[in-house]
């Protein structure tokens, strides 16, 4: 029967002589709840019981699967695999990063009557707590509540207890002594306190100085893994010289008493709605077993699927490696300051190729042979002629890793791509170029809805520029290379970014402005950014920006904007709902226009009429 193959009084005993005297306890699911993330991840809650007691468990992200696929259910027996007690705010938690479930039981009512496990554990000060007599049925307020808002842990009013619950727990197994309680990443928040993680170092940044009216100073940044998740740990000033040295990339540390807080999201490509900063109290120790930690976690997209993802979204991808150019440098048209580059050509089995830009030391250094396999963390995706990839200073890059995805990649390359012929993802534009062809008029638009649903919907348009804003038109935008975030003066001289930390004596201006076209069919607003602007106005954003804040040149920016009404473009929107002022509209946006060509545009009516011709001659008259 299932209740007899419950561990029970398991619960209680976790959290009283600690976890390592419960062996993969048996219990029962009571209830499952999804929570809300701001990072866009799933993340769900449960009750879990073993008849005498139920606790209140947040399940780790990497088991998901089972409830989305309906093995974990309401009524499921599970026996845990690996888990962590904890207290916080008083309140005990167990955080479960792996079980099984045992689906011979099948999906069975509540067994017993289960009551809170805090209810039980009343330990006074200096205490040891007492077993208690075998419960009875209790009110309906002491059942498992509500998972979901205030009601997370239950009806029952919380006790007060020992600041720590676990006291023969104080330094863990395998850790160095005085560290407080072994915490998986997964379970840090601000209301956290005495944790220790122990965490593998998958990338640490380079030392980022910045200049500003309050003074000048450095950080960097690692990110952290466990089996839980990931988090990224950033260190200031005095903090930077002490524990730079300290952390290298692979390997595993013991780490302590940080600050816990929300994450800059700006800033990091970690998948955590916490980051670490690390204190004058903080504690970073080496590890001597790193092999418990696991390497980097890849979220690999293919090649092939680049067309599929949003320009400037940053993905992880894997490759081998074609052909890698040689080091180059170029100059910044805006600060005038170089950046060295490399340029690496990837293909996989998918039999399309990209191309990938590597920057700084890691362009300079690299010494890879040609076909390795490479592994990427945190590229960013570019439209510039066809999709192309660039590692991000945040990224990492990893040369023929011991994963399985990197092995079969390398047996399909030594058994038949090495011979094979690869599509480029410039190729692949010009040969959708004639689905992309598809001409829309503005009643067409209006009448078809497009951009009205979930998704976003392109279109071209071919339409003639009737009015151009001459307001907000554009936008002061960090100087720094990759970098088009708005900067704010805080002193005279100084355009301060807050993404890359760092002032310019000038900002650039790009444009982001709002033109009305027109068809023989009627009207439509379109928002145009830099790229799209400085062909309508046949000059950079910078210039307009000087004729308009020069008293003696205000005429001259009045008829820039005069000369381009009048001009026909084929535009390719894209069209999405937006919220503005909380009400819903849809925004029609250029990702791209050229001038109308006339030739090209004869042709295209000439083949036209021609089809026309086909299909009915009596158009026509010999």
């Amino acid at each position: 029967m299932a209740e007899e193959a419950i561990s029970r009084g398991t619960l209680r005993a976790i959290y009283t002589t600690g976890p390592e005297s419960v062996q993969n306890p048996i219990l029962q699911c009571v209830q499952i709840k999804a929570m809300e993330s701001k990072g866009g991840e799933d993340r769900f809650r449960i009750v879990l019981s073993d008849v005498d007691h139920f606790i209140q468990s947040m399940l780790a992200h990497q088991s998901n699967h089972l409830i989305k696929n309906g093995t974990l259910k309401r009524g499921s027996i599970v026996r845990l695999k690996q888990f962590h007690p904890q207290d916080i705010k008083n309140r005990k938690i167990l955080v479960v990063l792996a079980l099984d479930v045992l689906t011979d039981y099948g999906e069975l009512d509540k067994i017993g009557q289960p009551i809170g496990l805090e209810t039980s554990i009343k330990p006074e000060a200096g205490q040891t707590p007492q077993p208690e007599a075998q419960p009875q049925a209790q009110p309906q307020a002491q059942q498992p509540a509500d998972i979901g808002g205030n009601n997370f842990y239950g009806t029952n009013k919380p006790i007060k207890q020992q600041q720590s619950s676990l006291p023969s727990r104080n330094a863990p197994t395998g850790a160095p002594p005085g560290l407080a309680t072994l915490y998986p990443i997964e379970a840090l928040s601000p209301y956290t306190h005495k944790w220790t993680i122990k965490a593998r170092c998958t990338n640490k940044s380079g030392i980022k100085e910045w200049h500003n009216k309050n003074g000048s100073g450095k950080l960097f940044s690692v990110n952290l893994l466990d089996e839980s998740g990931e988090i990224r740990a950033t260190g200031f000033k005095d903090h930077c010289d002490q524990l730079y040295d300290v952390f290298q990339e692979g390997d595993v540390y013991y780490i302590s008493n940080c600050q816990v807080k929300l994450a800059k999201k700006q800033f990091s490509n970690v998948n955590n709605d916490y980051e670490l900063t690390f204190q004058n109290d903080s504690i970073v120790e080496k590890a001597e077993d790193p092999d418990s930690v696991p390497q980097v976690r890849y979220n690999f997209t293919s090649i092939g699927d680049l067309q599929s993802v949003e320009p400037n979204n940053t993905i992880d991808t894997i490759g081998i490696l074609k052909d890698a150019g040689e080091a180059g440098e170029i100059i910044s048209k805006s600060t005038g300051k170089p950046y060295r580059k490399r340029e690496l050509t990837l293909v996989d089995d998918t039999m399309h190729s990209v191309r990938l830009t590597i920057w700084g030391d890691s362009a300079m250094n690299f010494e890879v042979p040609v076909e390795s396999v490479l592994a990427f963390k945190g590229v960013k995706v570019s439209d510039f002629g066809g999709r192309s990839l660039s590692l991000l200073s945040a990224g990492s890059m990893n040369v023929d890793p011991d994963i399985d995805e990197a092995h079969k990649l390398k047996g399909w390359y030594d058994a038949q791509g090495r011979n094979d012929e690869f599509t480029t993802h410039q190729q692949a534009v010009g040969t959708t170029s004639n689905k992309r062809q598809e001409y829309k008029t503005i009643a067409q638009v209006h009448e078809e809805q497009i951009g009205m649903s979930d998704e976003a919907q392109f279109f071209n348009l071919k339409a003639t520029i009737i009015y151009v804003k001459h307001e907000n038109f554009a936008y002061p935008a960090c100087a720094s290379e990759g970098c088009n975030k708005k900067v704010v003066e805080v002193n005279p001289g100084e355009w301060r970014c807050e993404k890359c930390n760092t002032t310019h004596p000038n900002p650039q201006y790009r444009y982001i402005m709002s033109c009305n076209v027109s068809d023989h069919t009627g009207q439509l607003w379109l928002s145009c950014f830099d790229e799209t602007g400085r062909i309508i106005m046949d000059r950079s954003a910078d210039e307009l920006v000087e004729m308009k804040d020069s008293e003696d040149r205000t005429a001259e920016a009045d008829s820039v904007f005069v000369d381009a009404t009048c001009k026909s473009f084929v535009f390719r929107v894209k069209a999405k709902m937006d919220t503005f002022q909380d009400q819903q509209r849809v925004r029609y946006q250029v990702s791209s226009c050229r001038p109308l060509d006339f030739k090209s545009e004869c042709t295209t009516l000439t083949e036209m009429i021609k089809q026309y011709s086909l299909e009915d001659n009596s158009l026509f008259v010999n």
